[in-house]
């Protein structure tokens, strides 16, 4: 990726329709829910998304996210999203997503993705996987992302999946406290964890996390920057400028809306460009 002649680094970015495998509409109520939530209407396909951020000059992390366990649901593959990376490595680079449950087999499909299509890191989801963060279910993959010293992105705080549901579709917010991430940031230090949103109703809770460990970094995604908490703002300007990232959680939101607002947000001008690309460069250990 020749950073240079990008504005912007995306890293939180998801693949919602594969054009490999036929639409499984078991538990498309799901989907309905959070279009409703996240007043969205479209859901683009990886050569969509690559024309988008070609256009924007904007470098992006893609993503699914494999909940086959808890949702019954087939998950979009891996590859299809690694592939696309290895055709378009000057924009795009590939995570992996892999359900917790999955145990040594899981970890021997994080290993394969790693040294045979080069992901460059992962995607966990607590609420939506059914799995608290410290469960020793999940050791096995981290092993494997510890072993590569690759990152991993972990959703936090208030879910729009689910959001509207009768029970909330059963999905359960509290395994998205970033609290819960305390022990795999002590036991997995060669692991950059990534507390990805705002982490309402746990913000404070992020905060103190990442400012007691230097392996956690926090992500912008999901929220439009107008309504990030003054606490947020106020660290990121500070005591974390190094360690905060831009990411839009598209195409629930669009980076040019996130852009946009962030310009207003109150992060001072000497920050902008941590946020927006050098720091997403040191995470994942791109050069200029």
């Amino acid at each position: 990726m020749n950073t240079t002649d990008l504005i912007a680094i995306d890293t939180h970015t998801h693949l919602e329709v594969s054009c490999w495998n036929p639409f499984d509409s078991y538990g498309e109520e799901y989907d309905r829910a959070a279009d409703k939530y996240f007043r969205t209407a479209k859901r683009p396909t990886m050569a969509e998304s690559l024309a988008y951020y070609r256009e924007k000059k904007i470098g992006f992390v893609m993503f699914t996210v494999d909940a086959e366990t808890q949702m019954g649901r087939r998950r979009i593959p891996n590859e299809e999203i690694a592939q696309a990376a290895q055709a378009n490595s000057d924009i795009m680079i590939a995570f992996g997503s892999i359900d917790p449950h999955k145990g040594k087999m899981g970890a021997r499909e994080a290993r394969k993705l790693i040294e045979e299509y080069g992901v460059k890191g992962f995607k966990f989801h607590p609420t939506v996987q059914g799995f608290e963060p410290y469960d020793k279910v999940a050791w096995p993959i981290y092993e494997v992302i510890a072993e590569h010293k690759l990152p991993a992105i972990f959703h936090s705080g208030h879910s729009g999946i689910g959001s509207g549901m009768r029970c909330g579709g059963g999905l359960r917010l509290q395994n998205s406290n970033p609290m819960l991430l305390e022990d795999v940031a002590i036991d997995f230090p060669d692991i950059q964890i990534v507390v990805a949103h705002p982490s309402w109703p746990w913000q404070d809770e992020a905060l103190s996390l990442a400012l007691h460990k230097p392996n956690v970094w926090i992500d912008l995604s999901g929220w439009s920057p107008k309504y990030f908490a003054p606490q947020l703002v106020q660290y990121a300007n500070t005591l974390l400028k190094d360690r905060m990232l831009f990411g839009s959680d598209y195409p629930l939101i669009l980076p040019d809306r996130w852009l946009k607002d962030f310009a207003d947000a109150g992060f001072k001008p000497e920050v902008h460009p941590l946020i927006l690309k050098e720091n997403a460069k040191r995470l994942l250990g791109l050069g200029g």
